[in-house]
């Protein structure tokens, strides 16, 4: 695609790229990178170990998983603009029960309201959105979408973690609250004029395999899916697994918090263009060449940080981490689009979601209770290294099968 029409690609799809975009922001308050943050404070407000505090989110996560099985298939029926009202709210008020909450037996509560609103059904309805609406583009919709995952990640925690020197973490809280609130008449603006999931499931509709659109009950019948639920949850529960531990990571190697914090920006901006990359590649190659090697670099990253003892150490591994993640925020959304179909796509990507969803409560968890029986995260992430090599051998083997049916 030549400059020229890129900029006329941009300048005639603003609207819908543009509330993708905002939606996949404003899920940055529901994501582990963001309410890691305030890991520590959490920990000393509420007098929690490693293992209980990652117990507690692990509890809220699953339960956000559980619902978004049934609230991910809502964005079949129900407009963008419609949902997204009140997906926003819910992030809203989650925001402020961080803030307000006192009581540690409601802190799982919290943090189910911020994984489904925030992690779960922002990020889902808007990649949902872009794999609908776009066919021959899909791959670029979802990057330039996804862009708001990078802005968020890129900016938030430097801003955050900066501020906590001023304002205290429970009024950081009130602050998110408010930024959300000011995204519902964004929003409301952006789809003024939307297209509805009826009217796309005949005028826009692109089958999967065998020329069929596959239903959710069919697509959980296929080995296809099976093979691929690992590269779904791999991601998730270990990019959260250090995002979630980044404090603690950072004490144990000897690092200042601050100084791993600076390193996001270079992973964020190498998730990006990784991100453009995978969505001009899938855009040309489909998604089955890629979906076997792209978790390849997550592999080699966790590798370098079990055994680094530097800061430069550390942002080589998170440059490979990004190379991964940034193809991951466009490839899978694609793939269920490209095998499956799109008529039932929300319903078939929500248990898609759902598995992230739950990755990410088993990953925080889990290397909590390591760390608590005297597991270090270096020893842990070399064992994840070996796990995503084991993803892409399953990845590979589901896929090879799969694309003669295309």
């Amino acid at each position: 695609m030549t400059q020229f029409n890129l900029r006329q690609y941009l300048y005639q799809n603003a609207t819908w790229l543009g509330a993708g975009v905002l939606l996949t922001f404003l899920s940055s308050f529901g994501q582990t990178f963001f309410i890691s943050i305030f890991a520590g404070e959490i920990r000393s407000e509420f007098g929690l170990s490693h293992g209980a505090w990652g117990g507690l989110y692990t509890l809220g996560t699953t339960v956000s998983a559980i619902v978004m099985i049934w609230a991910g298939g809502l964005t079949d029926i129900f407009r963008v603009r419609v949902l997204g009202l009140v997906v926003l709210a819910g992030l809203a008020l989650a925001a402020l029960a961080m803030a307000l909450n006192t009581w540690v037996i409601l802190l799982p509560v919290a943090i189910l309201l911020l994984r489904l609103f925030g992690q779960g059904m922002s990020t889902h309805l808007a990649m949902v959105a872009m794999a609908r609406w776009f066919t021959a583009t899909r791959g670029k919709a979802l990057s330039i979408a996804s862009v708001g995952f990078a802005i968020g990640e890129a900016l938030l925690p430097l801003i955050f973690v900066s501020a906590m020197v001023f304002l205290d973490w429970r009024w950081l809280w009130g602050v998110a609250a408010g930024i959300t609130i000011l995204g519902i008449p964004i929003l409301t603006r952006l789809l003024r004029q939307e297209r509805t999931p009826q009217s796309l499931s005949s005028a826009y509709s692109s089958t999967g395999m065998r020329g069929h659109h596959w239903t959710r009950r069919e697509a959980l019948c296929d080995p296809l899916f099976w093979f691929m639920a690992p590269a779904v949850l791999g991601p998730s529960a270990f990019i959260t697994a250090f995002f979630f531990h980044q404090v603690h990571f950072a004490e144990v190697k000897g690092w200042q918090h601050i100084q791993l914090v600076t390193l996001f920006p270079i992973y964020t901006g190498v998730s990006l263009l990784s991100m453009f990359a995978a969505g001009w590649a899938l855009d040309r190659w489909g998604t089955a060449r890629i979906m076997p090697y792209y978790q390849l670099p997550m592999a080699i990253g966790f590798a370098v940080l079990a055994t680094s003892t530097s800061i430069g150490g550390a942002m080589t591994g998170l440059i490979f981490l990004g190379l991964t993640v940034g193809a991951n925020s466009t490839l899978p959304s694609a793939f269920w689009a490209e095998f499956y179909g799109t008529r039932h796509i929300g319903a078939i990507k929500a248990m898609a979601t759902a598995v992230i969803v739950l990755g990410s409560a088993i990953g925080p968890g889990l290397t909590g209770v390591l760390i608590d029986q005297g597991i270090s995260l270096s020893t842990q992430f070399l064992w994840v290294g070996g796990f995503f090599i084991l993803v892409c051998i399953l990845a590979r083997i589901g896929t090879s099968r799969a694309v003669r049916t295309l």
